[in-house]
């Protein structure tokens, strides 16, 4: 079993190697797409809790926090499939 566990530990990381992390060139740097999928969601919130407000449903709808967090993971999570999903 000792023998095995390194061998495993190194074929799991092997896949890491495979491909770039996505990411993109911006003022010379190389910038995480991550960031820039959680910047979206983020604003994908806000515009949740904007609407929720604008509508009424602030008054009647509870865990605002957790309903307008849910959406903008739902927003980000949308974006990086969109864009790099496979």
């Amino acid at each position: 079993m000792r023998s095995i566990a390194p061998i495993v530990t190194l074929a799991s990381l092997a896949g890491c190697a495979a491909r770039e992390a996505p990411s993109f060139v911006m003022f010379g740097a190389y910038f995480p797409a991550w960031i820039l999928c959680a910047v979206i969601g983020i604003m994908g919130a806000l515009a949740a809790r904007t609407a929720m407000v604008v509508t009424g449903l602030s008054e009647t709808l509870p865990f605002q926090l957790f309903v307008s967090a849910s959406l903008g993971l739902s927003v980000a999570v949308g974006a990086w499939w969109l864009w790099f999903g496979r």
